[in-house]
């Protein structure tokens, strides 16, 4: 959701706190600036190194022939249109940015110059428009990021005038909206925000400022310093161990702007000012590559896509570089073996490590942070492992659902419990999400009805409600946690607990919930499933792509299984064919506990004994 601006007291105490850090000003911010171009991500010397390197490279030789052949396809298309999809205008932004990075190496690697004519006539096309559509202010900073490293790279083909007409539009279009953010004449709330905002519009205006720097230099001393003073700000958010608040989605496009503008000012100005130095950002990488599930689908919270599978994340080739953490390397070229590159692994291209790293890196991990998550599994390298993940944080966190506790599963290569991920941003109010009456929190998937948690008496999770994890244990043959919700609740529930164990041999799965409830309620428990069901009472069956689960209610005695659809009407996205499996439990004032046992059935059985249970004070 679009955050607030914060009051200027603490305006003043974020940018103070910053400058600390680092302090660059206007009057010395470009004493080291590069003297020639190129001087945006990649200079000469570093081109001519990989150029030597892909010699006797074979990912790299590929990943240059996949960029290659993407430019191929640019230059068969139509030039760049302004078109809005509702407020946005980040459809033409992104493809602006694909074509600059994607034509702009080509040129460079081949000298071939039908690639820097077909990026010439991409920038003159954007930079006619009448404007970047300042209102969204990503579009204008993805535009200026687009233009400035395409200028950059092609500027020594360009004719004089067709060079003044870019400049100008970038600096009309972009630059110019940008200095009146910083300088307060207009609005910029982005500049003060822990997310990917901040990032995207720092690193974008910066990366634009850089570009005409030597030409124009008020651009880049009005705006670096104050990116430099901003980003520590959502910087901050990767603390301590990289995880990221707003869900994987978002990790990956706050993170690519994040090494867009860290690398951006280290070829221009030889330095990122100590902000690659930010606590958390070093283990980053991790986070995706581990919250990654055997079945290849992301941990999915927040706003992310229905279906968050994990593909090629160029950052992690930066980060890779950048730390000397070989294992993000070889996670990356593990994806860029089934899919194709982008220019981004050229840039920031690291080599194969030998050997397969995934070798004793521990089956599960705790990510702290604003957003907490555990993450359970059986086995690395086999597709049909057992996996389960659950999250704590807050519920008004940016992008964030009305989802805390919630939890998905993998086992033999089907994902059971899912998150559906985010709706339409264009459905009227996606963005409010005010706390009484924020129209956000009608829509399905955003609220507590679709989500893998309780609900009590049918209602949504409290909107300010706050999780946190008291108890993590990871054992070498099994991992427990558990959450105190208790936030979420109130005043319904005086106390709130989740536990959620995978169980000794690590064949299967427990989700206990403890409530003591402050008068009688309905609590019902609900999974999210693209699985059919068939229930019998306290055990049902999912089945799905010829695959088989079992469920078995272990408390309360009597409880039975049941399922509804999940399916909605327009504008809200339909969910056709998905099912919610439900435990509905009636129950008078103090304790109550829900606990299911959620366990693959497999051809070989054994090892799914059902458990003792104990209560959550005592996992």
């Amino acid at each position: 959701m679009i955050a607030r601006p914060l009051t200027f007291a603490l305006v003043l105490t974020v940018t103070c706190a910053a400058a600390t850090a680092a302090k660059p000003t206007a009057a010395n911010v470009l004493d080291t600036l590069a003297k020639s171009p190129p001087r945006l991500m990649l200079t000469a010397r570093r081109l001519a190194e990989l150029k030597a390197l892909a010699r006797t490279d074979k990912p790299l030789a590929k990943a240059v022939r996949d960029v290659i052949a993407r430019a191929d396809r640019c230059l068969r298309q139509r030039m760049l249109v302004r078109r809005l999809i509702g407020p946005r205008l980040l459809s033409v932004s992104r493809e602006a940015l694909r074509r600059a990075y994607a034509l702009g190496l080509a040129w460079r690697w081949t000298g071939k110059r039908p690639y820097a004519d077909k990026l010439r006539d991409n920038l003159l096309a954007v930079c006619a428009f009448k404007d970047w559509n300042p209102s969204h202010f990503l579009d204008t900073a993805e535009m200026s990021h687009a233009v400035g490293v395409g200028y950059d790279w092609i500027r020594d083909t360009l004719s004089e005038a067709d060079r003044k007409r870019i400049v100008d539009g970038l600096i009309r279009h972009g630059l110019t909206p940008g200095v009146d953010r910083y300088t307060g004449r207009r609005r910029g709330w982005w500049i003060h925000s822990a997310f990917n905002w901040n990032q995207v519009c720092n690193c974008g205006l910066a990366i634009g400022a850089l570009a005409i720097a030597d030409t124009h230099p008020q651009y880049a001393r009005a705006i670096v310093p104050g990116a430099v003073a901003s980003l520590p700000k959502a910087l901050a958010s990767y603390a301590p161990d990289g995880a990221w608040g707003e869900g994987p989605g978002y990790w990956n496009y706050a993170t690519r702007y994040t090494a867009y503008g860290l690398t951006a000012m280290q070829t221009a100005l030889g330095t990122d000012f100590g902000l690659s130095e930010a606590t958390g950002l070093d283990k980053a990488g991790r986070f995706p590559v581990l919250a990654t599930g055997p079945t290849g689908l992301l941990l999915n919270y927040a706003d992310s896509g229905e279906r968050a599978t994990r593909r090629t994340l160029p950052p992690l080739m930066f980060l890779a570089r950048r730390y000397g953490d070989p294992f993000l390397a070889w996670a990356e070229h593990e994806m860029l073996g089934r899919h194709s590159a982008d220019a981004w692994h050229v840039i920031w291209y690291t080599p194969r490590p030998a050997g397969n790293l995934l070798k004793g890196v521990p089956l599960d991990h705790h990510f702290r942070g604003m957003v907490a998550v555990a993450l359970f599994r059986s086995a690395w390298d086999d597709p049909n492992a057992l996996f389960v993940g659950v999250k704590a944080g807050y519920n008004r966190v940016n992008h964030g659902h009305l989802d805390l506790g919630n939890f998905e599963l993998d086992a033999l290569g089907v994902r059971w419990a899912r998150d559906l991920g985010s709706d339409n941003y264009n459905i009227p109010g996606y963005w409010d999400g005010s706390r009484n009456s924020g129209r956000r929190w009608r829509l399905y998937r955003l609220n507590s009805q679709s989500h893998n948690i309780c609900t009590i008496d049918g209602k949504d999770q409290n909107v300010s409600g706050r999780a946190k994890f008291t108890a993590v244990r990871m054992e070498k043959d099994a991992a427990r946690a558990v959450l105190d919700l208790t936030g979420a609740y109130t005043p319904t529930a005086t106390k709130a607990l989740r536990g959620v164990a995978m169980l000794p041999g690590r064949r299967a799965v427990l989700v206990q919930d403890e409530f003591r409830l402050a008068k009688p309620a309905e609590v019902t428990w609900a999974m999210t499933t693209d699985a059919a069901t068939a229930s019998d009472g306290r055990q049902a069956t999912l089945s799905l792509k010829g695959r088989r689960l079992r469920a078995t209610i272990l408390s309360p005695a009597g409880a039975a299984f049941t399922s509804a659809s999940a399916e909605q009407k327009p504008p809200q996205r339909r969910n056709k064919g998905v099912r919610r499996l439900l435990v509905r439990v009636k129950s008078g004032s103090g304790a109550v506990r829900i606990a299911v046992l959620l366990a693959p059935i497999r051809s070989q059985p054994g090892g799914n004994q059902i458990p003792p249970l104990k209560p959550l004070s005592q996992w």
